[in-house]
C-alpha cells in the first residue's frame, strides 16, 4: 500500500499523533495502518541509547563507543575519518535497534565561549559542510537515518531556549546556513532538527522562510524537520511553516492540531503534507532487525582517529619523548582523562583507556603527581608542592591540563577563555623549576595560554574519545606523528574576540560582525592570534612546489607538489584559499575554498589536486534576494594555515558588477567589523534593532533563573532544582570514584539546563510530567497572579 492510500485510511487523530513524538525518543506507531514507531537516539560522537527506565543521563545509557568529538575530528581535516566514525556509530545503532541518530551538529563556532562548541566542527562553513556530509554518508550508508542539527543560527547556550539571533541575511546565507545547504544537497539526510532559538524575531520551529522557502523550495530537501526537544512554541504555526515532527511529544499539541483543523484554523491539507513526509521517513528508516557489531574494533578505531586529529601547537625539540627516559607526569587528567563533552551527548563507554592506562600498558617509565583536583578550580598548594618536589628529580615534566566538565558543558557558556586557576597555578610553579615542560591539553574549545612562551611543547588532544589515552601515549613517544590542524582560530586573549564582551548576555544576540567570523575577521583586519585557523605542527617538515591553476567550465583546479623533507612519515593538510578582489559588498580578505590531506613517507613527494567551483566565489545580495559572482582577479593561495601561504597564483573571473546601496555597507567597508555601532548594524539589517524583553512581568519565555526575583518565582525555581540539589548532596556523601563523578556532573548539567530554560520549553520537553497548563501556572504564581492566564 502506498503512502497516499495509507493517508486516506488514517483518522484526523491518527494524523495528529504521527506528527508528534512519544515516550521521549520514539515516533508514534499507528496500529490501524500497520505503521511501526521509529526510535531516535542522541549521538553526534557516539550512541547514547537510553536503557529501559533511563533518565537521560550517563548512568542509565547502554555501553557504546565514545569517539572523538566533532571539535577533535574536524582537526583531522579528513573526510574518510568522518565516514568511518559515522559507519561505526550506525553499526552500533543497528545493534541496539536505533533507527535515527541525532547528529551531526554543524553549527558555526562563532565564539570560543559557547558551551557546546565541542559538538561542532568549525568556524568555517566549508569545513563543517564537507565533514558533516562525510559523517552523514557514513551513517546513512549503514541504513540509519540522521538528524542534522541545530537548524539554524544556534550559537550560544545561555539563551538557546528563547534567544533571538539577530543576523543579516547575507551572513545567514554565506556563513550560518552554508554547511546545512551542502549536506542537504549532497547527502539527502533523513531529517533536520530545528533549533530552539528565534532568527530575527521568528522561532525556528515556526519559521516558514527557513523551513519551507529555503530548505525545501531552494535546496530541495525531502526529509522531515523535527524539533529539538521542547522547541515547539505554536504547533499549528509550525505545521503551516513546514515543521513535521514535534519531539519529544506527549504534549497537548496532538489535541490542539485536531481542534485547529476542526475549527478551520489549520487546513487539513497542510497537516497531510507533514503526515506524508512522516510516512516516508518511518517507511525508509525503521528496521525490525538488529545486527551485531564489534565494539573492540571500534575502540581501536577511536584511537586511530584521535591520533590523526591531535594538534601539535608547539615543539622546541622535546617531542617525541625517549621511551627509556623517566619523566614526571602531573595533572589529574592523566588518570581522569576528559574524553567527551558534558550534556545530552554523554556516552557510557564500552571501554576506556586513559593516558595512565596506556603508559602502564606500554611500560613507559614515569612518576606521577596529581597536581590539582579536576572537580575544583581552587589551587591546592599541597598538591602543587608535591608536584614541584617531584619535578626536581626529572629533566622533563608532562602536565596534563584542560577544560573539565565543570568548566565547559552544554546548557551554559563558559564565563571566560581561561583554564581553571588550579591548573594555571600548577603550570606556573613547574615552569619556575626550569625544566622541559610539555603541556598536554584536553577540552572542546580554545583556551588562553599565558604560559605558551614558557613551556617546551604543547600537544592539544581536544576531546579524543574513550581510547584517547592510547592516542596520547603514541603521539608523545613518536609511535604516531601529529597531523591535525586547527579547525578554529585560537585567539591569544579573549579580549581579541569580536564582540566577546557582548556574547550571550541578552535575549537578542546581535551578530554585528556579519560575515567576518573567525579567521575571516583576523585575516581581513590584520589581527594577531595565538594560533591561526588551519595551523598545526608535525615531527617532520613539508615543502610545497610547482603550483598550477587550470579551469574546465566552472571548475577551477589547483595542483601542486608536496614533499616530506623530514625523517619521519607524516601527513599534511593542504589548504586552498582565495583572496577576493575589491567588491561593493565588504568581503573577507581570504576564504577557504578546498582542502586535502596527503600522507607521505619520509622523503616522498606527491601531487595534490584541489578543485572548487566558480559558484563558491559568489556572494549573497540581500537587496536582490540572489547569489551573484563578483568579477575580477582572484589570488589563489596554497597554504599550510590561513596565515602560512606557501604558493600563490592569480585567476581572472568574468563575473558581474554588483549594484547595491553602498551606504548600507559603509561602516563595514571603511571601519573594523569588530567595532560596528548599533545604528550601523541596523542599517545593514535594513530594520530597527529589537528591544530586549523585561525580566518582569515573567512570561512563558523568561529564563527560569530570573524567577528568583519574586517570592513565588523563587519557590518554583527552588522546587525545579530540587532533584539536581539532591543528586549533588548524594554525590558528596560518596567516596571518590566514577559514581561520584557522574552524579556531580549530572547535577551540574541539570542545574545549567534548568537555569537557562523557559517554562514553555520545559513543559514541551517534559510530556505528562509537566503539562503546559502547569507551566502557565508557574508564570502566574511567579507574577503573584493566582487567577489569570499566563502571559505569552
Amino acid at each position: 500500500m502506498n503512502k497516499n492510500e495509507i493517508l486516506k485510511q488514517m483518522t484526523l487523530k491518527e494524523k495528529a499523533r504521527l506528527v508528534s513524538g512519544h515516550n521521549f525518543m520514539f515516533t508514534n506507531a499507528i496500529a490501524s495502518v500497520g505503521l511501526p514507531a521509529a526510535e531516535c537516539s542522541d549521538g553526534p560522537h557516539g550512541l547514547r541509547k537510553q536503557a529501559s527506565g533511563g533518565d537521560n543521563g550517563i548512568e542509565k545509557s547502554e555501553p557504546a563507543t565514545s569517539f572523538p568529538t566533532s571539535a577533535c575530528t574536524a582537526c583531522g581535516w579528513d573526510r574518510e575519518n568522518l565516514k568511518k566514525v559515522g559507519k561505526a556509530i550506525a553499526q552500533e545503532c543497528r545493534s541496539y535497534g536505533v533507527d535515527v541518530l541525532l547528529g551531526p551538529g554543524v553549527n558555526i563556532k562563532r565564539n570560543p565561549r559557547c558551551g557546546r562548541n565541542f559538538e561542532y566542527f568549525s568556524e568555517d562553513p566549508y569545513v563543517a559542510g564537507e565533514l558533516g556530509s562525510a559523517f552523514v554518508e557514513g551513517v546513512q550508508g549503514e541504513g540509519v537515518g540522521v538528524s542534522v542539527k541545530h537548524f539554524a543560527a544556534n550559537n550560544n547556550e545561555e539563551y538557546r531556549f528563547m534567544g533571538n539571533s539577530v543576523v543579516d541575511e547575507r551572513a545567514l546565507r554565506e556563513i550560518y546556513l552554508r554547511a546545512f545547504e551542502k549536506i542537504v544537497r549532497r547527502t539527502a539526510p533523513a531529517s533536520l532538527m530545528c533549533a530552539y532559538n528565534q532568527i530575527n524575531g521568528t522561532f525556528c520551529s515556526e519559521n516558514a522562510w527557513l523551513l519551507t522557502d529555503v530548505l525545501r523550495k531552494e535546496w530541495g530537501f525531502d526529509g522531515i524537520v523535527m524539533t529539538d526537544w521542547g522547541a515547539v512554541k505554536d504547533r499549528v504555526k509550525g505545521i503551516v511553516a513546514g515543521l513535521d515532527l514535534e519531539m519529544p511529544g506527549d504534549t497537548y499539541c496532538t489535541d490542539e492540531i485536531v481542534k485547529a483543523v476542526r475549527e478551520g484554523r489549520l487546513e487539513e491539507s497542510a497537516l497531510d503534507e507533514c503526515v506524508l513526509r512522516m510516512l516516508d521517513f518511518v517507511g525508509k528508516w525503521h528496521h525490525d532487525d538488529k545486527k551485531a557489531c564489534d565494539f573492540a574494533a571500534h575502540h581501536a578505531l577511536a584511537a586511530e582517529i584521535a591520533k590523526d586529529c591531535a594538534v601539535l601547537l608547539k615543539n622546541e625539540g622535546v617531542l617525541p619523548l625517549d621511551k627509556e627516559k623517566k619523566v614526571l607526569v602531573a595533572g589529574e587528567f592523566f588518570e581522569k582523562m576528559r574524553y567527551q563533552g558534558a550534556g545530552s551527548s554523554m556516552i557510557n563507554p564500552a571501554y576506556l583507556t586513559t593516558p595512565r592506562d596506556a603508559f602502564d600498558e606500554k611500560g613507559l617509565p614515569y612518576a606521577y603527581a596529581k597536581g590539582y583536583r579536576e572537580q575544583s578550580e581552587a589551587a591546592d598548594e599541597t598538591l602543587i608542592a608535591e608536584a614541584v618536589k617531584g619535578a626536581k628529580n626529572y629533566d622533563t615534566v608532562l602536565v596534563f591540563a584542560g577544560l573539565s566538565d565543570y568548566a565547559e558543558s552544554e546548557g551554559g557558556d563558559r564565563p571566560n577563555m581561561r583554564l581553571p586557576e588550579n591548573q594555571l597555578a600548577l603550570i606556573d610553579a613547574l615552569v619556575a623549576e626550569n625544566k622541559e615542560i610539555v603541556v598536554v591539553l584536553f577540552g572542546g574549545s580554545p583556551v588562553e595560554m599565558p604560559f605558551a612562551d614558557k613551556v617546551s611543547a604543547i600537544l592539544d588532544m581536544y576531546l579524543p574519545g574513550q581510547n584517547g589515552g592510547t592516542a596520547t601515549a603514541d603521539l608523545l613517544y613518536g609511535d604516531a606523528n601529529p597531523s591535525g590542524k586547527l579547525a578554529e582560530t585560537w585567539a591569544a586573549d579573549y579580549a581579541d574576540v569580536p564582540y566577546g564582551g557582548e556574547f550571550a548576555r541578552r535575549v537578542n544576540e546581535l551578530y554585528k560582525e556579519s560575515v567576518f567570523v573567525g579567521y575571516r575577521y583576523y585575516s581581513t583586519y590584520g589581527r594577531n592570534v595565538r594560533y591561526p585557523f588551519g595551523y598545526g605542527l608535525s615531527y617532520t617538515q613539508f615543502a610545497y612546489s610547482d603550483m598550477q591553476v587550470g579551469r574546465c567550465g566552472k571548475e577551477i583546479t589547483v595542483q601542486c607538489k608536496v614533499k616530506n623533507v623530514g625523517s619521519r612519515d607524516g601527513a599534511e593538510v593542504v589548504q586552498l584559499y582565495s583572496e577576493n578582489p575589491a567588491c561593493v559588498l565588504p568581503r573577507p580578505k581570504r576564504e577557504l575554498r578546498a582542502f586535502g590531506k596527503v600522507r607521505l613517507r619520509a622523503g616522498e613527494e606527491k601531487e595534490v589536486s584541489l578543485t572548487f567551483s566558480e559558484d563558491d566565489l559568489r556572494v549573497y545580495v540581500p537587496e536582490q534576494k540572489r547569489w551573484a559572482l563578483p568579477g575580477g582577479t582572484y589570488r589563489l593561495c596554497v597554504a599550510a594555515s590561513s596565515e602560512d601561504i606557501r604558493l600563490a597564483d592569480e585567476i581572472a573571473v568574468a563575473g558581474e558588477k554588483i549594484a547595491v546601496d553602498e551606504k548600507r555597507y559603509e561602516a563595514y567597508r571603511n571601519g573594523d567589523a569588530a567595532h560596528i555601532s548599533d545604528a550601523d548594524f541596523a542599517a545593514l539589517l535594513g530594520t530597527s534593532l529589537p528591544e530586549d524583553p523585561s525580566d518582569f512581568p515573567i512570561t512563558l519565555e523568561t529564563r527560569l533563573d530570573r524567577y528568583q526575583k519574586t517570592p513565588g518565582g523563587k519557590q518554583i525555581y527552588d522546587t525545579l532544582l530540587k532533584v539536581a540539589n539532591e543528586m549533588r548532596l548524594r554525590a558528596q556523601s560518596l567516596p571518590d570514584g566514577t559514581e561520584k563523578d557522574n552524579l556531580l556532573k549530572g547535577a551540574m548539567f541539570m542545574t545549567r539546563i534548568m537555569s537557562t530554560n523557559s517554562a514553555r520549553s520545559l513543559a514541551m520537553s517534559s510530556g505528562p510530567k509537566l503539562p503546559y497548563e502547569a507551566a502557565c501556572a508557574f508564570v502566574n504564581i511567579a507574577n503573584g497572579n493566582y487567577n489569570g492566564e499566563a502571559r505569552q
